[in-house]
Formats: C-alpha cells, sequence, structure tokens
C-alpha cells in the first residue's frame, strides 16, 4: 500500500478548519500569550468539552489570572469557578498544588521542557507537550485522542496508544508540522472526522484516504449532500435528560451553565426536589423557553420538570394513577410528531423493599407508552433506575440482587426492549465503561465506578428518526450526568 500523503493532506486541512471552532486552548493563547493561563486551560481541558472549558477559564481567570492570584484562592473557590468541567474536584486540587510546585521547583515561572512540565500536578504528557508547543511556540507533538484516532484512520501510524502515537510520529512526522497538528486535527475530528458516522461524504482527503476502521454516516438516497445538510439543521431536535438530585443544589453547583452549554431544544429533568416558588425566577423563567413543572406532593422528593423551545399541544401530568401520580414521577409533552415522556422511575430500595411498588410502576408506564405508540412516536427518557446489562454498570457480579440490577427489573427492560423499544445510546455504542450514575462514595466518580440508568428509548417504528446519542459525563452538578439524543 502506498504512503499516506500527510503534506498533502495537512495543506488540505488547514485550509478546511480555518472556518471552524478554534480548539479551546488555541482560543486562549490567541487572547493571551501567557503560558500560565495556557498550561491552566490545558489543565482543564482534558475529558470535557471545549465550551464548557471556555466558560470555566472565563471564570478562573476573572479572579486569579496569575499563579499569586490562584494560590490566594482556597480549594473550595477553585472548584466553584471550574465546575462543570470533567473532574472538577481532581482539577481543583492540582490548581491549588500548582503555585507552590512552579514556586519550589521552578522559581515560579512556567518551565517549557516536557520532562520539567510532566513533575507540575496534573499534567501529563500530552497536557506537556501542547503546552511547550502553544505557549512556547518550541518542537512537541501533543497526541490526543483525534490525533491517535485519525492518524491511524489515515495508515500514517498503527499503533495501540496514543504515547506509541507520539513516539512514532517524533520519528517519522516532518518537524514544521509539530505545532500545528495537534489544533488541525482537533479541529478536524470535532467538525468532520467524528468518532462516531465521521462525515466522509464531504471531506476534503475523501479521495486520499484509506478510511481505516471507519463506519461512515450515511446518507438518504436521491438527496444532494448540501439538501441533506439544509434538512438536518432545519428538523433535527436535541433532547436533553438529567437527574439533578434536587435542583435548589445544583443551581450551586454550575446548573445555568450546563444548561446553556448543553442548548437543547427540549430539556428534561427528573428529582427536581422543589416546587417552582422555591427557585429563583432565573430557573423557572429561562429566557427561549417554556417550562412545565410536577413536583410530588411530599415536599423534597422525587418530581419532574420539562424546559421546551418548541410549543407542546399539551402537557399530561402523571399517568392517572394516584399511587405514582402524588410523587410527580412521569410528565408528558405531545407535541405534531411524538410524545416526549420524561420518567423518573422509583428506586426498589435496600433489600428490594420497594420492589412490588416499582413493578406495578413499571408495567403502568409500559402501557402508558404503548398507548401514545398507537398514534405518534414516542420517546422516553429519564433516570429508569436499572442498569440492563452487564457492561452497563462496573461490577455487574456483586450486584446482581441489589436494586438497580435485581433479576426483576433487568427482566422488565429485557421485556422493553424485546417489544423494540430501542435503546438509543447501544445503538451507537457498545462500549462498557460508559455510565450515567456515580455513588458519591469512595471516590467513585473519580474512578469511573459507575452504572448506566439513565435512557432515551424511542418506540419500534421510529427507530429511523434517531441520529445520534450521547453520555456527557464530563458535566458536574449532580450524582447522574446528562445524557442527550438527536432526533428528527
Amino acid at each position: 500500500m502506498p504512503e499516506f500523503p500527510i503534506d498533502r493532506a495537512i495543506a488540505l486541512l488547514e485550509k478546511e478548519v480555518a472556518s471552524y471552532q478554534v480548539p479551546v486552548v488555541d482560543l486562549i493563547a490567541a487572547q493571551s500569550r501567557d503560558p500560565f493561563q495556557i498550561l491552566v486551560a490545558t489543565i482543564l481541558s482534558a475529558r470535557t468539552r471545549d465550551e464548557v472549558t471556555a466558560s470555566a477559564c472565563r471564570r478562573l481567570f476573572k479572579e486569579a489570572a496569575t499563579p499569586e492570584a490562584l494560590a490566594s484562592l482556597s480549594l473550595a473557590r477553585i472548584e466553584k469557578l471550574i465546575q462543570p468541567v470533567g473532574f472538577f474536584r481532581n482539577k481543583a486540587r492540582f490548581l491549588a498544588e500548582l503555585p507552590g510546585a512552579l514556586n519550589r521547583q521552578f522559581g515560579g515561572r512556567i518551565p517549557d521542557e516536557v520532562d520539567d512540565l510532566i513533575t507540575l500536578p496534573g499534567v501529563g504528557r500530552k497536557t506537556a507537550n501542547l503546552v511547550r508547543a502553544v505557549a512556547f511556540g518550541k518542537p512537541a507533538i501533543c497526541v490526543d485522542t483525534h490525533v491517535h484516532r485519525i492518524m491511524n484512520i489515515w495508515g500514517y501510524v498503527t499503533t495501540d496508544t496514543p504515547l506509541q502515537t507520539e513516539m512514532v510520529l517524533r520519528a517519522k512526522l516532518p518537524s514544521q508540522y509539530w505545532l500545528s497538528i495537534n489544533s488541525i486535527l482537533v479541529a478536524f475530528g470535532q467538525g468532520t472526522c467524528k468518532p462516531v458516522r465521521p462525515h466522509c461524504d464531504r471531506c476534503v482527503l475523501f479521495s486520499i484516504c484509506p478510511q481505516t476502521g471507519v463506519v461512515p454516516r450515511k446518507l438518504p438516497k436521491n438527496i444532494s449532500n448540501n439538501e441533506q445538510q439544509r434538512k438536518k439543521q432545519e428538523t433535527t431536535m436535541k433532547l436533553v435528560s438529567w437527574n439533578v438530585n434536587g435542583l435548589r443544589a445544583a443551581l450551586d453547583k454550575g446548573f445555568l451553565d450546563a444548561f446553556h452549554e448543553l442548548d437543547a431544544d427540549v430539556f428534561a429533568l427528573q428529582e427536581i426536589k422543589a416546587l417552582p416558588d422555591q427557585l429563583p425566577d432565573k430557573v423557572v423563567h429561562i429566557e427561549g423557553y417554556a417550562s412545565y413543572w410536577y413536583p410530588a406532593q411530599k415536599k423534597g422528593y422525587s418530581g419532574t420538570a420539562v424546559y421546551t423551545r418548541r410549543q407542546p399541544l399539551q402537557v399530561l401530568y402523571g399517568l392517572d394513577l394516584p399511587e405514582f401520580d402524588r410523587e410527580g414521577r412521569v410528565l408528558t409533552l405531545e407535541y405534531d410528531d411524538f410524545y416526549l415522556v420524561n420518567i423518573y422511575f422509583p428506586n426498589a430500595q435496600p433489600e428490594l423493599k420497594r420492589i412490588d411498588f416499582r413493578m406495578e410502576f413499571n408495567r403502568a408506564v409500559m402501557h402508558f407508552m404503548d398507548r401514545l405508540a398507537e398514534k405518534k412516536s414516542v420517546v422516553a427518557c429519564g433516570d429508569f433506575n436499572v442498569a440492563h446489562k452487564p457492561n452497563d454498570l462496573a461490577n455487574p457480579k456483586a450486584n446482581e440482587r441489589n436494586p438497580g440490577y435485581s433479576p426483576q427489573e433487568r427482566s422488565w427492560m429485557d421485556e422493553v426492549t424485546g417489544a423494540g423499544y430501542v435503546d438509543t445510546f447501544r445503538k451507537f455504542n457498545q462500549e462498557p465503561g460508559r455510565y450515567t450514575w456515580w455513588s458519591y462514595r469512595f471516590n467513585a466518580r473519580g474512578k469511573n465506578i459507575g452504572w448506566r440508568i439513565d435512557y432515551f428509548l424511542v418506540d419500534p417504528a421510529s427507530e429511523d428518526r434517531v441520529k445520534g446519542a450521547a453520555i456527557h459525563d464530563e458535566i458536574l452538578g449532580s450524582d447522574h450526568c446528562p445524557i442527550s439524543l438527536e432526533f428528527i
């Protein structure tokens, strides 16, 4: 097989990504050549979306744009400023330790050598290479997941890990590309060569890319690429679901920042634990959205809510079953062509004390969804309080008799999927280790010892309306993380 034409590819991509969104670390560098701010932004950016990192940087640098100012902040204040970046508590601790480490080891300056940078708190090889390249303009190859993935798609490297890719590129990649390759491929990987269903149909490298291991997105027949893109922009809705475990508590943990960054058309909440009149106006009435509330009769317990940009035809509160409806667990919005059913399933409780109530609720919900699906599409979302399969939780064997993974609850999920309802996340991703809930105990989230118990399901006839599904585990603020669905 001929060698991949790396010079031609990079020349084409330099022009292509000029109009793409700039990676956040490059954006920070364009605003300030300060190595300290670039280092901090790079630490914050790990396993976090760029828009979340950018917001966190703005808040942090407003109070601490220098090592001296950062040293004056308490750990709690740093945590508050950088939420909801991924693993914010660990990163806050690294940042709290950073000024002292710089003073002790480097007289307060930011070092420009990789071996020195990796001695600092929270700095690994990727971060060190990126800081060396972006902050100091010195030769370095930063290999993140995009660089590693795309270089292997091209066949320019054949490696198993980002570190192996970095070592091969150091020996093989022409030095004039070292400084720019990360920025180019991050932008390209976010905009066109996406990890799931890359847009090969509109890629400038289509004629030269071997597409190793790639499954491109599919376009409907007889529709041009431009027309397809126009239709997608016009009709795709982004739906988000999030168990906030108390909306008042979530407000103090960056809820509104996360809400605006997710930019959903419909945003469903579970376990709000509040009445609307207990909440500030800024969260009850968010500009551009109508909101609907279904709190439990018992204060500080359960409850659901939905924000929507698209006016519903009607709103249905509950299941017409008082034993369930008093807990505010099901809130349904009817639109022209689908129902959005927002559900907070009961927990079966330790020793399965509430399993009978739980199973009765399950059956009532299933009957309700089936009746709605006879009329139009059904999208059911929320905290289902059950991990369906062994790859949906970190320790399946140890939890086989526990609430949320009991045989009865898993059997009901078998019935749901057996009836044809589509678990939308599993439609696109079969990998283990992707969770939506983590215990607050034992640093479970930091260790990623979690459960996938939050879902978007669609009825059997509507599977082709599902265009994407995601878990947003970089967003904190609750013991659950948000999930999303792209639906046309």
